[in-house]
Formats: structure tokens, C-alpha cells, sequence
């Protein structure tokens, strides 16, 4: 990982465009090809970024340093630093992964077992189906035999969405396994992460985790 901080501006230009004025921040390189900007604030969110695969071509224009970072869409982020602060690579290695609480892992056991909670029809294919960014929770084939890639979390949100979609982006890149579509599964989901799980084309599954252990509802119903 290359982590730069620099005086820059940053222009992005795709599907639309996007200027970020002049002001000190932090510049992440990844070993994935990954490149993002960040400010002082706003969490783990960057301010822009390029997904991988992308490359990144660096030019001098008379004092300032010239990013170009480009996309197999064409599309382009260009950071244009006017001082570099602080310049240092580092060899992170491969991440053991996240490991998972004892009610995330017993969702993932159950669901595997109970495909059928998802609909009838549906089959599992193998769980922590491996990838090169890591294991999806569950790989299994919906009624019509489609692939499907189902991530599930104690609590939904944007954050997951956001992982299941790297993992589809690769895995529908497997003439073997494409077309896979995506399933985000949790016991509770927060609505911005079903507007954006709606808007990628993800479905969204509430998972009951006593229903899955075989433990009835033990309150007052009318019906």
C-alpha cells in the first residue's frame, strides 16, 4: 500500500464530472489496483475513488505532480499535487480476513442448510466460496439455476452491499459460474443499504435467526 499526503486537487470525469478545490489529503494506493482520496473526516468513506482494476500514470508539470488514474471504462480521476506532504509504501501482505461473531457464522450454517428459506428450489453450491478479495458467505443456484452470491451480516448495512458487489464484479467475470446475481442477507437491514443494494440490482432477505434454529415465536399473535 502506497499512502501519499499531498496538497491536491482532483477532477473526475465518466458518467459525469466532479471537481474537489485545493486542500490537504490523504492519497491511498492499494495492491489491488485501488485508488482512493480521503479528508480528515467522513469515517472509512472517501471522497473519490477508482475501483480496480484501474491504472495510474504520474507526470511532472513544472512543481506539481500529475496523477492520472484510468479505468478499463475510460473513465478518469486526475490529482494534481501542488506539495506532497509525506510519500511511503508499505508491504501489508494478505489479510487474514474478518472473523466473523458466533451469530454472523450460525446465519451463514443455518441458511446453508435451509436453502429453502430463500425460495423453493434454491440449492446450495458450497459455503465461503473462495475468491481473490475473499470468501463469499454462500454460493448457491436459485429456482431457475441461476448463480447466486449471498452475503449475510447481523446487521445490513451500506458497507456490506458494498462488498457484495465487488464480489459479483469477479465473479461474474467466470464464464463457469456467470450470470451470478446477488443476495444481501441479515437479520436487520438498514434502508439506505436496501435502496442501494435495490439500485445495483441486489435482493434483500430479513433472516429470522430463532425461525432458522427451529424455535417458535413464542409471542401473542391474533392470527
Amino acid at each position: 500500500m502506497r499512502l501519499v499526503i499531498a496538497r491536491c486537487s482532483v477532477d473526475y470525469a465518466g458518467r459525469l464530472t466532479a471537481h474537489l478545490p485545493l486542500a490537504p489529503r490523504l492519497i491511498l494506493v492499494k495492491a489491488d489496483g485501488s485508488v482512493s482520496v480521503h479528508a480528515d473526516d467522513r469515517a472509512y468513506k472517501p471522497l473519490n475513488w477508482m475501483s480496480p482494476p484501474c491504472t495510474v500514470k504520474e507526470a511532472e508539470d513544472g512543481t506539481r505532480s500529475l496523477w492520472t488514474v484510468q479505468n478499463k471504462a475510460g473513465e478518469k480521476l486526475i490529482i494534481t499535487m501542488e506539495e506532497v506532504l509525506h510519500d511511503s509504501s508499505h508491504e501489508l501482505g494478505t489479510d487474514p480476513g474478518l472473523i466473523k461473531d458466533g451469530v454472523e457464522a450460525h446465519l451463514q450454517e443455518l441458511l446453508a442448510d435451509r436453502m429453502e428459506t430463500l425460495g423453493e428450489g434454491w440449492s446450495l453450491i458450497r459455503r465461503e466460496y473462495p475468491t481473490a478479495i475473499g470468501p463469499v458467505d454462500i454460493l448457491g443456484r436459485d429456482e431457475a439455476g441461476t448463480t447466486v452470491a449471498i452475503e449475510i451480516k447481523r446487521r445490513g448495512e451500506i458497507d456490506g452491499v458494498e462488498q457484495l458487489t465487488r464480489y459479483l464484479d469477479l465473479l461474474n467475470r467466470d464464464p463457469h459460474l456467470a450470470p451470478v446475481k446477488g443476495v444481501f442477507a441479515a437479520q436487520e437491514i438498514k434502508p439506505q443499504a436496501r435502496v442501494l443494494a435495490s439500485d445495483r440490482g441486489i435482493g434483500c432477505v430479513t433472516l429470522d435467526y430463532d425461525a432458522l434454529r427451529g424455535i417458535e415465536d413464542d409471542k401473542l399473535r391474533l392470527f
